[in-house]
């Protein structure tokens, strides 16, 4: 573990000196990926620092001890090395957490699907309830939302909606809302007040960088065609629409919420990378049973995770058994306790698994 922090020092030092560079600096995009790669590093490298410190602390007051012959200055010593190794324990564990929580991911930006499932208008309302609610988080958050690509219902909220949300620690906070999310409640348009319950699936991918994920241009297929739906008289008479088929998996992403074709197939590529490296990493994570056992669900749209009751006003996440009776302000994007709840969860199935 103490080389893994060395290395992890190495790069903060490498960061700093990068970040110091003309050439980096006038560079907005590397030294604005630079600058978020130092900042998750921050913690870390701060409580090791401090380990490293208080090692130090111990050793040299030991050599003191050795040469001190004063009786009540040897037990002075004494007393703060017990001190000392109290800290350097509680740093310890502390860094072993923080290893333990890491995650390749953790620091990246996201790209959210959310689609709307089984219940028919009733789904497509709560699919526009739940892409406000986590709008509203984000701001919460000081987190920016970019819609890539949304097809609104007839009757209100989105058949889907797919977004990226851009900020510090966006993965870890958002990973675990992946899988189905069901609503139960009366219809506005049910006369006789009987619940329904509907579903509503939501997935979340780490945005992919080019270093991650290589794509051939001789694997893309293609298309243009004209937008449809909102946006007024151009989407209907231009080719701005794309939709872009990866020819080996058949994986097939669209965008035609921009006006210009550039800009919607930039949109398609990021959520094209995003698609096919969540899927290598589940095929990653189902070679490593362990990894398996130290996450909070599976992470699959269609495992079913969180019930949103409204003639009880109450929310529960089946995978950890958590309720809270606070829905009106869940949905109003008031969801920290549940994320939280979800974090705390992780880490302790995690550190079961390391003790095994």
């Amino acid at each position: 573990m103490l080389e893994k922090l060395e290395s992890l020092l190495k790069r903060y030092k490498e960061i700093q000196g990068l970040l110091a560079e003309n050439d980096v600096v006038t560079d907005i995009d590397r030294c604005h990926k630079l600058a978020k790669e130092l900042s998750s590093m921050q913690d870390l490298v701060n409580m090791y620092k401090r380990y490293k410190k208080v090692a130090a602390d111990i050793d040299s007051t030991k050599t003191l001890i050795q040469k001190e012959t004063h009786g009540e200055l040897m037990e002075m010593a004494k007393k703060e090395i017990e001190e000392l190794e109290s800290e350097k324990a509680r740093l310890l564990s502390g860094l072993e957490e923080a290893i333990l929580e890491e995650d390749p991911d953790v620091d990246k930006d996201v790209i959210m699907e959310i689609r709307a499932g089984t219940g028919g208008a009733e789904a497509s309302l709560f699919a526009g309830d739940l892409f406000r609610m986590y709008s509203k988080y984000a701001a919460s958050q000081g987190w920016k939302i970019e819609i890539l690509d949304s097809h609104v219902a007839e009757v209100g909220g989105f058949k889907e909606i797919i977004f990226s949300v851009k900020g510090k620690n966006v993965y870890r906070m958002l990973k675990h809302e992946s899988g189905t999310h069901r609503v139960q409640r009366v219809p506005a348009t049910e006369s006789s007040g009987r619940i329904h319950t509907s579903a509503v699936t939501v997935a979340v991918l780490p945005e992919a960088e080019d270093v991650d994920v290589e794509i051939d241009p001789q694997d893309l297929r293609i298309d243009t065609y004209r937008s449809s739906g909102a946006g007024g008289q151009h989407v209907n008479v231009t080719d701005s629409a794309v939709r872009i088929t990866y020819i080996p998996t058949g994986v097939v992403v669209q965008c035609q919420n921009e006006r210009s074709q550039y800009k919607n197939k930039m949109a398609a590529m990021k959520v094209l990378r995003a698609r096919i490296l969540e899927n290598l990493r589940t095929e990653q994570r189902k070679k490593t049973a362990d990894d398996r056992k130290s996450q909070v669900g599976t992470g699959d749209r269609s495992e079913k995770i969180r019930t949103y009751n409204y003639p009880d006003r109450r929310v529960t996440d089946h995978r950890i058994g958590f309720t809270i009776h606070k829905l009106d302000r869940v949905i109003e994007g008031e969801i920290g306790e549940i994320i939280g709840a979800l974090l705390q969860a992780e880490k302790k199935l995690k550190l079961g698994q390391a003790k095994r």
